[in-house]
């Protein structure tokens, strides 16, 4: 029988996103089903596979060079759209990481990872869906790579693994996209805000995942979550989380007042 870890290293090293988008639903389907294994207990590796793998477009360039373009016109949509269609790639990348890299977890944490992969292969579908509509496809624009370099720094380490990509890159996603979906309102693109908002739903659940098993490690290894927190973000230069916040989305995805509190302070200074 098939075992997941292994094959999300496999999955993550295909290049083409609609083929490892669809892979990673079918993969999901058929761990559901009970006919993937899980060997939590192995040390796998890397070699051999060249991760991630990812498609020759976009071109990838330093984010202060991806240009914003005014929501009044169709490609200027199109741009904002293909930006978050990257990053649901991305996810997808990061989210398979996470599934075949760390070895020793509950079999909770690998089924939770390989839901996320899939959620995110579902949102790049829809977002890469509605730019061809527009005459477009992913690729076309130039994208950055802030979210897979942070996966990169935290190869070696799953507590700042789960701290600092979903906790701090993806949880940006929860405050970013409310005021996204009222741009592209005002643009009288009801289709993508009505896309963003079922982004924005999984995402409290990613970010949720990611808080849950932060404390989990947190917990087992004796360590003050907000104190460890603060250590990581210095540790591995993350960057620091600037407001506006969506507290209620930040809530729901299992945030504590204290942690709310700490935001709401760096909000106001």
């Amino acid at each position: 029988m098939p075992e997941l870890r292994s094959q999300a290293l496999q999955l993550l090293s295909l290049c083409n996103p609609s083929e490892k988008g669809s892979a990673v639903i079918a993969l999901r389907e058929q761990y559901l089903q009970g006919c993937i294994t899980i060997n939590a207990e192995e040390h796998l590796t890397e070699a051999g596979f060249d991760i991630p793998g990812r498609p020759a477009s976009p071109i990838l360039v330093n984010p202060g060079l991806v240009k914003r373009r005014s929501m009044v016109t169709e490609e200027g949509r199109s741009v904002l759209i293909h930006a978050l269609a990257h990053i649901e790639f991305n996810a997808i990348n990061l989210a398979l990481d996470a599934v075949w890299r760390f070895p020793n977890m509950p079999k909770e944490y690998y089924e939770d990872w390989l839901k996320v992969a899939a959620e995110e292969a579902y949102h790049f579908d829809l977002l890469n869906r509605h730019l061809q509509k527009s005459g477009f496809k992913y690729g076309d624009f130039p994208a950055h790579n802030s979210l897979w370099e942070m996966v990169g720094k935290t190869t070696e380490s799953i507590l700042a693994r789960m701290a600092l990509v979903p906790r701090t890159m993806e949880s940006r996603g929860l405050d970013a996209l409310p005021p996204i979906q009222e741009k592209l309102s005002q643009a009288h693109d009801q289709e993508a805000v009505a896309l963003l908002q079922i982004i924005l739903n999984d995402e409290i659940g990613h970010v949720e995942i990611g808080n849950r098993w932060f404390n989990y490690l947190c917990q087992k290894q004796s360590l003050d979550p907000i104190v460890a927190y603060a250590e990581l973000v210095e540790k591995y230069e993350a960057p620091k989380l600037r407001g506006p916040f969506n507290y209620a989305a930040r809530k729901a995805a299992g945030f504590t007042d204290a942690e709310l509190a700490a935001l709401q302070i760096t909000e106001t200074n």
